[in-house]
């Protein structure tokens, strides 16, 4: 799961050609550009922690602006995230106001298996998403398969595909849901499905990013 943010992710792009005015350039923000590089390579705190080699409390303080990054831990984000370390202080640009559009065919999403998912990834060729579609096929038959809490930044949407599960959250007791039900939470807090179905169960995420 992905891995979520706030909903306003997408920052203006600096003049490149400095010719404009001091007005016309946004300062980086280098914590929002971390968090978007690692939702685009659809990774939680977690999993960019255990690739950077950086604590998960340093990236989640990095991400929040709480603390500036020393030169090491840019070469190891830059490393763990498999840019060159410019990328890092490029921002993005404000794609509001362009027509995007990109199609997944069936079968054709990236996959992103972990121990209790196998994750396929859909709209993979548009950069600077807002949202972060993905199927997944839920293997984990036993709250236990899973070592700690799902959780990360932004709001998420479920819907069950096909088969049935037990939808486990931090503040509420667990829930059965079946083919056609769906959910919308908060991502902070702790969640995980397991699959109740003779089948293992299909489900759609989309993140809020």
């Amino acid at each position: 799961m992905a891995d979520e943010t706030p909903a306003s992710m997408i920052e203006k792009e600096r003049d490149k050609g400095r010719q404009g005015s001091e007005s016309n350039l946004e300062p980086l923000q280098l914590g929002k550009r971390v968090r978007e590089l690692r939702l685009a390579n659809s990774l939680t705190l977690e999993e960019a922690s255990r690739r950077t080699g950086l604590a998960r409390s340093t990236l989640s303080k990095i991400e929040n602006e709480q603390i500036s990054p020393t030169f090491q831990a840019v070469q190891k984000l830059a490393q763990g995230l498999d840019i060159d370390i410019p990328q890092l202080f490029v921002s993005a640009s404000d794609s509001r106001t362009s027509g995007r559009r990109d199609i997944t065919r069936a079968g054709e999403g990236k996959p992103h298996p972990t121990p209790t998912y196998e994750h396929e990834m859909l709209a993979g060729q548009l950069t600077n998403k807002r949202m972060l579609p993905y199927k997944s096929v839920v293997r984990a038959r036993r709250f236990e398969d899973y070592p700690q809490w799902v959780r990360h930044d932004g709001e998420e949407f479920l819907l069950i595909l096909s088969g049935s599960v037990r939808f486990y959250t931090e503040f509420y007791e667990p829930v059965d849901l079946h083919a056609g039900d769906s959910s919308y939470y908060d991502g902070s807090m702790g969640h995980a499905l397991i699959s109740i179905s003779d089948q293992d169960a299909e489900v759609l995420w989309v993140t809020s990013t």
